[in-house]
């Protein structure tokens, strides 16, 4: 009766302090705008449920931590089992759970995933003393993380076991253990039984009951833990990858929207004048956004792959996502209209509050801006969301316009954070509301704005690539009425018309159409920059105004009944994912795709052997975002005696050039350059030829490498080129050209 007073009486005392923790994060996170569509598609998202939570898909990407997570996500539900037995036994000695509580099979299962735990525990813990930030500093994943609630989390795991297995051991030799006549399938508890019997019986019902008692005190003291702590990602991971975004890759950006609806940039004067354009206050964010924050497990894979972290810039995502998060939940009270003191959303022993006050510092770093003012109340409402030190910003501008938007932050996160969309609308608060962005990417969109193009170069420079060419480019309104008389529009982007290496690109894609038989036309002066680099840096407005002109270009040629094709992976993302929102709908491909069938078709044959080793760099917009990793291989592979070799950090682990997020137009000013990290890495393979499928990264990298020449670090023969211009050495004047066929299949 004792016991069953005991344990009745602390779960009602944790169910009341962990609920009203609960009924609290709700009621914060609820408070934030709307989110259309995050149940649409439940197929989809139920499948997700299966592969990324139930299967871990992502965490088992790196294969010690992912198994030892795996293993430890599995003994939760797996023992969720015996919590149940616990708490029969507080009424019942002999209880087990009704039709499956006698089978041996479960009794193993049990027993194998306490022991699991044990291993995952140790695993855990030599990861975190060879990772510890004492060691590593910013080289650690852990850096800025709460590893002292990490390592209090894994205690408190130790503890659900060894509990779990004393009241079990002890039940075998008080007689009441469920499976008693099963031998040794339940192996572990048989193994304590075996350490506990020579104590006798009556010492054993005493162990039963301190074990039974200290299970479910441990339990409860977890659940407490967990909903007070960073670990709340146990509870809140699957609801957080339930809601996600489904793109097929990382998706468009959302549009900017007030209650739920895209803004309607045509009649803006309908909108109150209060209306936030972007995020200027952590309560503009989404209730998506702010399940976002409490979800993040402070992991660290987001900063591992960071390319801009990895480059010594003070932009962590995983701090990014912890500053708002910690934010937020001091804030909170002031947004519900609570008194009191605010439940923060992390409490670490000791006086890290204090810490954190002295030294202007969140989690022991300098590159978190939450610890400017680390107390809760009406400093934590004045404060900008994004300012300077001196401002007592939550996020510094020098972290937001950090960010390459490569996405490797979302593609890494296992608990699907999407830190691309939460930085790129606090970047659309600073450009459209504050007037507060880098002074170069002024030019750009002034550029942008009057000349259709980030250069600034008159139109008429667009149809400049073709000069020289043996063979006609047909542009739409000049020499065909529109595109029902070929099969393709060649969308040539600003780069590939404007930029002189890009050009070549574009020069060597046409003939190689040419040679294909393959019958295009340009759009010529018409085209207008996508709009990209514009919406990357937060400039909506102008982004929607070259999207709406480009679709009625688009529209006028009659794109809408062909395909569409890109050099340009920006380019391709624009008018694939993006369009769509401003109603174009068209079919896209990525230039690589197409060669790629071309040569499966046979219409294209590489004959002239290149003997040369190539390494090819993933485009984060071809990759990542859309998922395109194999066509640009199969082009490669397709040259014969041209040998590849992959860069470590390959396909959706690939490293950024430094040029997406508008960051092509911005100077680098902390820390070393992205593009010439990325081409350290490649030079290191000693290769011919850095292959790619971008014009923004063969620019980057064929600056990066011609620093490395001047500076004596690469060989002077050395290319950086387009796998286009790699298969015209190996087709030009190879093949006849072949005929224009009356059909041609599209893609």
């Amino acid at each position: 009766m004792l016991r069953l007073v005991l344990g009745l009486a602390m779960t009602v005392a944790a169910m009341a302090v962990a609920g009203r923790r609960v009924f609290y994060l709700y009621r914060l996170i609820s408070s934030g705008q709307a989110a259309p569509g995050r149940l649409d598609g439940i197929g989809a998202r139920a499948k997700d449920q299966l592969v990324e939570v139930f299967g871990q898909r992502k965490l088992l990407t790196r294969s010690a931590p992912g198994v030892a997570h795996f293993l430890t996500f599995w003994a939760f539900i797996v023992l969720a089992a015996t919590i149940l037995e616990a708490y029969g036994a507080l009424f019942d000695r002999d209880f087990a759970i009704p039709v499956i509580g006698k089978w041996a099979l479960l009794g193993f299962l049990e027993d194998f995933f306490a022991v699991a735990v044990l291993v995952a525990l140790a695993t855990f813990t030599v990861i975190r003393v060879k990772n510890a930030p004492s060691r590593k500093s910013r080289a650690s994943r852990f850096y800025g993380s709460h590893t002292r609630a990490a390592w209090l989390v894994l205690f408190m795991i130790f503890n659900v076991v060894w509990t779990l297995l004393l009241y079990r051991g002890a039940q075998i030799n008080t007689g009441v253990f469920p499976f008693q006549e099963d031998g040794w399938w339940a192996f572990a508890s048989k193994a304590t039984a075996e350490v506990l019997e020579p104590l006798g019986e009556g010492t054993n019902e005493v162990l039963e009951t301190v074990g039974i008692l200290g299970q479910i005190g441990v339990i409860l003291g977890f659940l407490v833990l967990v909903v007070y702590s960073k670990h709340l990602h146990i509870f809140l991971a699957p609801l957080n990858v339930l809601t996600k975004r489904e793109p097929d890759g990382l998706g468009p950006l959302q549009p900017m929207m007030v209650d739920g609806k895209p803004i309607d940039f045509e009649n803006l004067d309908e909108l109150d004048e209060d209306t936030a354009f972007g995020r200027g206050k952590v309560e503009d964010f989404t209730w998506k956004g702010m399940l976002d924050f409490a979800t993040c497990t402070e992991c660290g894979r987001c900063q591992d792959q960071c390319p801009a972290w990895n480059t010594g810039k003070p932009l962590s995502p995983k701090l990014v996502i912890m500053d708002l998060r910690d934010h937020l939940f001091a804030k909170g009270p002031a947004l519900l209209g609570a008194n009191g003191k605010a439940v923060t959303g992390v409490d670490e022993a000791g006086d890290e509050s204090a810490d954190c006050a002295q030294h202007g510092q969140h989690h022991g770093v300098p590159e978190s801006g939450y610890g400017r003012v680390p107390t809760p109340g009406q400093p934590q409402v004045d404060r900008p969301l994004v300012g300077t030190a001196e401002q007592l910003g939550v996020i510094d501008p020098d972290v937001l316009w950090s960010c390459t938007t490569c996405g490797a932050c979302v593609e890494q996160c296992p608990v699907d954070i999407e830190h691309v969309d939460h930085i790129v609308d606090m970047r659309r608060f600073q450009v459209l509301v504050e007037s507060s962005f880098p002074s170069e990417a002024a030019t750009m969109l002034k550029n942008l704005e009057s000349k259709g193009n980030p250069w600034g170069l008159n139109a008429r420079a667009r149809l400049d690539w073709t000069e020289g060419l043996d063979f006609p480019v047909p542009v739409v309104g000049e020499d065909v009425d529109d595109l029902s008389e070929v099969d393709y529009l060649f969308w040539v982007g600003c780069a590939g018309a404007l930029e002189d290496r890009a050009k070549k690109t574009t020069r060597a894609f046409a003939e190689l159409l040419h040679i294909a038989g393959v019958r295009f036309a340009v759009l010529g002066e018409a085209e207008a920059c996508s709009g990209d680099p514009a919406r990357r840096l937060g400039n909506e407005f102008v982004f929607q105004m070259l999207a709406q002109q480009n679709v009625e270009t688009l529209n006028e040629a009659g794109a809408d009944r062909t395909v569409i094709i890109a050099t340009c992976p920006h380019c391709f993302n624009s008018l694939a994912r993006e369009y769509p929102q401003v109603g174009g709908n068209y079919q896209v491909i990525h230039h690589t795709q197409l060669l790629s069938r071309l040569v499966e078709e046979g219409r294209l044959t590489p004959v002239t052997p290149i003997d040369q080793l190539v390494t090819y760099h993933d485009p984060c917009y071809l990759g990542r975002h859309n998922k395109v990793y194999t066509p640009p291989r199969e082009v490669l592979a397709s040259v014969p005696g041209l040998r590849t070799e992959e860069m470590h950090r390959c396909k959706e682990r690939g490293f950024c050039c430094g040029a997406g997020g508008a960051r092509m137009w911005m100077e680098e000013k902390i820390g070393k350059r992205v593009n010439v990290e990325r081409v350290d890495e490649a030079l290191a393979l000693d290769p011919d030829v850095v292959s790619t499928a971008c014009p923004f990264c063969l620019v980057m990298l064929g600056d990066a490498v011609t620093a490395k020449k001047q500076e004596g670090e690469a060989r002077e023969d050395v290319e950086v080129l387009d796998v286009s211009q790699l298969m015209l050495r190996s087709v030009h004047r190879n093949i006849t050209v072949v005929p224009v066929p009356d059909e041609v299949s599209g893609l």
